[in-house]
């Protein structure tokens, strides 16, 4: 009987693995096997948020195991030592995984390249639709705008959706952990997994996306971004099935995923952009201990960012054009440093993904990939924009409930107890067009 080893990493699921499928077809018996690597933690990725949702893909990744008559292996340590050792206790000749695009990823495959050599098999596009360094400019190693980067994406070919293997065989009596986590947690997480991934797949309205995917009240965009980040839910797999689905819905969605990939490839060009400029605009950026803990804390005084923070706090999730407006207000508005969001941000979402999380605070502070580095989102008239009746605000924001319609935007005068504009609103963008010489 040969052996082969799928490691899995970010890429919990059993539809459409390429790891899996390749690790299945090399051998007769497969060890899927996750290692919950102290590295991680080490390099401050492991949040509780995140640590109770890769618990719940665990779970269910075993269970799915399981009815293919397999199961997980869990263990606990270095990736390449504990793979290692696996390999020995099975004899198995080859090990799989996933290509990443993080210095944590990278390092983690030169360890394993260490110590598998040749055996060692490592798959693109399981992470993304499109391997990030596939498509470039001429004589260039990475697209630096969009717009481009989503043509060439667009037209570069994809790989075959894959099925779920029906049988995996896996040998006994190989031992196995289990991964026991500790909060605090979000107290309103999504439930990590598969099985859930591809339930709200198939509940969620795509067809309406391009028309409510701003509309912060409405809440209807597809909440699948946990599932990407730890691979639930196959890049590639949605991006087929929306288009087939087609429409104007479908095809805004398919451009968020093309967002997704651009940035990894980003990243993986440009390792330090996880915390440095990608583009420095000379900032000299302001410091206020108190200003950002206000931020963090969701009591800025202005309602829509407050009410952004606090999903975040509550949910472990941000709305996307939330997100972007309380990224703006601290880089662009109050002018501090946007690592100290991007920090904040790692700490509590679920989906926290270092190439999207990072790159996309880079793009709302003007120092990545931007053309247009010097904009700031009034977060007022963003507001009457978004969320036009205040519904947002309100669920979010208890101590402002009473208050109707769009007054909740400008409650000063109305709400004692809410706290006044940390900065007046005559002077929203200020700071960052001084430090800029814009004025």
């Amino acid at each position: 009987m040969t052996v082969s080893i799928a490691l899995f990493t970010q890429d919990l699921r059993l539809h459409d693995n390429p790891v899996l499928h390749a690790a299945r077809d090399a051998a007769d018996q497969v060890v899927p096997l996750f290692v919950l690597d102290p590295g991680v933690e080490k390099a401050g990725f492991a949040a509780p948020n995140r640590q109770a949702f890769l618990s719940d893909c665990l779970a269910d990744l075993d269970a799915s195991l399981r009815r293919a008559g397999s199961r997980l292996v869990v263990r606990r340590g270095g990736t390449a030592e504990e793979t290692a050792r696996v390999s020995a206790e099975t004899g198995a000749a080859t090990v799989h995984v996933a290509a990443g695009v993080s210095a944590f990823a990278r390092r983690r495959e030169a360890g394993l390249q260490a110590l598998f050599g040749a055996r060692l098999h490592v798959h693109d596009a399981s992470v993304t639709v499109i391997p990030p360094g596939r498509i470039a400019p001429a004589g260039r190693d990475h697209y630096a705008v969009f717009t481009p980067y989503h043509r060439a994406w667009q037209q570069s070919p994809r790989r075959t959706v894959l099925g779920a293997p029906r049988v995996i065989r896996t040998p006994e009596g190989i031992g196995s952990e289990n991964l026991v986590v500790s909060g605090p947690f979000s107290p309103g997480l999504l439930r990590g997994g598969e099985t859930a991934a591809r339930a709200r797949w198939r509940r969620w309205d795509v067809d309406a996306y391009e028309d409510v995917h701003d509309d912060l009240a409405a809440d209807s965009t597809s909440r699948l971004s946990p599932y990407l980040h730890f691979g639930c839910l196959s890049p590639t797999e949605l991006t087929v099935r929306a288009l087939e689905r087609g429409g104007d819905g479908a095809e805004a969605f398919v451009r968020q995923l093309a967002w997704r990939d651009f940035h990894h490839q980003v990243l993986a060009a440009r390792p330090d952009a996880a915390h440095r400029d990608y583009r420095g605009r000379d900032d000299h950026w302001h410091q206020d201990e108190d200003e950002a803990e206000a931020w963090r804390q969701g009591r800025t005084g202005y309602p829509i960012i407050d009410a952004g923070m606090r999903q975040l706090a509550h949910e472990g999730w941000m709305h996307n054009r939330a997100r972007l407006l309380t990224a703006s207000f601290l880089a662009k508005t109050l002018y501090l440093d946007w690592r100290i969001g991007a920090a904040h941000f790692l700490s509590l979402l679920v989906d926290g993904d270092i190439a999207n999380n990072q790159l996309n605070w880079q793009w709302v502070a003007g120092t990545g990939t931007d053309t247009r580095p010097n904009r700031v989102l009034n977060p007022l008239r963003q507001a009457d924009r978004y969320d036009p009746d205040g519904a947002y605000v309100r669920r979010w924001l208890p101590e402002l409930a009473h208050l109707p319609g769009p007054t909740v935007h400008r409650p000063w005068p109305l709400a004692p107890d809410y706290p006044e504009p940390i900065i007046a609103p005559e002077a929203l963008g200020v700071r960052l067009r001084r430090a800029r010489g814009l004025d």
